[in-house]
């Protein structure tokens, strides 16, 4: 028999070279609604994009990287 099942999803903050990782407030929304839900927590967010989803460890994995650049 086979069974399909919804996986869940997680998203990656990279954040000053570390990984936050957050959980789906709401498996419904898409993508850029999580990211704008955590922009409130997370301002970085305001100007990030997220990457193509990856199957890793039985979920959905997005990572939500800046897409501004560093000075000097």
């Amino acid at each position: 028999m086979l069974l399909a099942t919804r996986l869940e999803r997680v998203f990656i903050l990279k954040d000053k070279g570390q990984e936050i990782r957050l959980t789906d407030p709401e498996p419904r929304w898409s993508v850029d609604a999580v990211m704008n839900f955590y922009a409130n927590m997370y301002p970085i967010l305001t100007t990030a994009k997220a990457s193509a989803p990856q199957i890793k460890d039985d979920a959905v994995e997005y990572k939500f990287e800046s897409v501004m650049g560093t000075k000097g």
